[in-house]
């Protein structure tokens, strides 16, 4: 294994094909007689096949996946997991080695992996989120008050992965299967007794959490996203319930019920008879959140009551409603997963997310902010937040991005103007998309807001940014929305490096 990647286990504990084939439902065993043969390790991707593995060789959009196994098996992969089509072009390439057959093969990478691994997500602490906003943040919390008990604990997600406090390279908020279980066997390895993590609805519905055991389940909220993957918000909904709901469901649910879909979901989980905790701010609920004293330098104290009477005062260092919900959520999450709420509390008081709500001060007399907000409810509490901090004005620079929910884009621009005195509308990350196309509708979105702002359009983000800065006065509000944490920008294929933070910060020194 590459040092210093922590991806894998240094030590797996391995399977034989024939324990796979037991163990996950549709698996048989062919080609060359695997014997004894153990399996140390398992990926989908030819280039990271190391000795040992078993290499997942799924159909794909323009390729199958076994035309890549001579690769796999040349870096020392000793089995292959395919369907009957990749069987025979295995066969075609001759290459005589133990198959693993499963009729969607995609479908069981995550469970076929989990055994390779020795189920690892059982023996740890697991917990999952989702929801459209707050995922990120909640996790950090979580994150924060799990380490509150001394011992090691992991964290993947949107921003990162860290393993017993080492950042983990990784690229999807949920990995594939294959990847997810392999960072789960080196979480314990290195002694992480206790982890969270954010779950996708791609992952949910691609079922990239096969094979994964989830002690604790939360959910944040839903509103418009990725209504480019799916069709609907009925269909985004079922996704997200795949994690409370049927086959692989989480053993404890904690739900925010602030909103209807929240309310949905935990009415759900009741009914279905399933273990459930709820948590809200502005209801009725097993745990609320109220008595909220916000200050200036953007921390808020809060009261979190709970059944039999049970009070917690908590601080959490990040401004916003929103964000008390997130701390409540977390704080509670903690609880459920054998945290003492006092502990948790002490846990999360100091946490800061990278790119939420992120100041950046250079000496300015005006508050500059980069928040990843790239949802139109996101926008709406980030600015209704920064409203509450400043009795001066908002520019907000806002874009959206390509080969992405296209609906949404108007609503961007529409939230940005309704709230906002100044709204420059710039490019996010086109992908392959036409910038100006994007930008346009964007911009429509903006100005068919009566009374709204200000809208100008400057494709140049680093422009946009510095034009905002120098709108600026004493007391005014910058907003750089969209990107946050994120440090390229992606044109045409290309991800060029950009960072909000750097160019605000930088546009920020200009000035002065």
């Amino acid at each position: 294994m590459p040092e210093s990647t922590l991806s894998r286990p240094d030590h797996p504990r391995g399977a034989t094909p024939a324990e796979v084939a037991a163990q996950v439902p549709g698996v048989t065993v062919a080609g060359a007689d695997a014997g004894e043969l153990r399996l140390t390790g398992a990926t989908a991707r030819a280039q990271e096949a190391l000795p040992g593995d078993l290499f997942c060789a799924v159909p794909g959009t323009a390729t199958h996946g076994a035309r890549f196994a001579t690769g796999a098996i040349e870096a020392g992969a000793v089995a292959v997991l395919t369907d009957p089509d990749g069987a025979a072009l295995l066969a075609e390439d001759g290459h005589d080695v133990p198959v693993l057959l499963h009729d969607d093969p995609r479908s069981v990478l995550g469970p076929v992996a989990a055994v390779v691994y020795g189920a690892p997500s059982t023996r740890m602490t697991l917990v999952g989120i989702t929801g459209t906003s707050g995922k990120t943040t909640t996790s950090y919390l979580v994150e924060a008050a799990l380490a509150a008990g001394g011992d090691p604990t992991g964290l993947i997600g949107t921003v990162g992965t860290r393993i017993a406090g080492v950042d983990v390279p990784t690229t999807l908020t949920t990995p594939e299967g294959t990847a997810l279980q392999g960072l789960f066997a080196s979480m314990v390895e290195r002694g992480v007794t206790a982890a969270v993590m954010e779950v996708s609805s791609h992952a949910l519905a691609q079922n990239r959490t096969g094979g994964t055991r989830f002690a604790v389940g939360a959910f944040t909220n839903l509103s418009q996203d990725h209504l480019d993957y799916h069709p609907t918000m009925e269909d985004y909904f079922a996704a997200k319930s795949l994690l409370f709901l049927g086959p692989g469901a989480c053993e404890r649910a904690v739900i925010c019920v602030d909103d209807e879909w929240g309310q949905r979901m935990a009415e759900l989980r009741r009914a279905a008879g399933l273990a459930l905790v709820t948590v809200a701010t502005t209801g009725p609920a097993d745990w609320t959140a109220g008595e909220v004293a916000a200050y200036s330098d953007g921390t808020q104290r809060f009261t979190l009551s709970g059944p039999d009477g049970q009070t917690f005062s908590a601080v959490v260092g990040l401004p916003g409603a929103y964000n008390v919900a997130n701390a409540a959520l977390a704080l509670v999450i903690a609880h459920e997963a054998g945290v003492p709420l006092a502990d948790a509390a002490r846990g999360i008081g100091a946490v800061a997310v990278p790119g939420r709500v992120q100041r950046i001060d250079r000496g300015q007399d005006f508050l500059a902010v980069v928040d990843y907000a790239h949802k139109p409810a996101a926008l709406d509490a980030v600015i209704a937040t920064l409203r509450g901090q400043t009795a001066g004005r908002i520019a907000v620079v806002v874009g959206a991005g390509g080969d992405r929910d296209r609906g949404k884009r108007p609503l961007m621009g529409e939230a940005a103007a309704s709230a906002a005195e100044l709204v420059i509308v710039t490019d996010d990350n086109p992908r392959t998309e036409d910038p100006a196309a994007i930008r346009a509708a964007v911009v429509a979105g903006a100005r068919a807001v009566t009374g709204g702002g200000e809208v100008r359009e400057i494709g140049d983000r680093r422009a946009a940014i510095a034009e905002a800065v120098t709108w600026a006065r004493t007391g005014d509000v910058v907003l750089v929305a969209g990107k946050g944490h994120e440090a390229g920008q992606e044109i045409n294929g290309v991800k060029h490096p950009f960072d909000d933070r750097d160019e605000l910060a930088a546009a920020l020194e200009a000035r002065a």
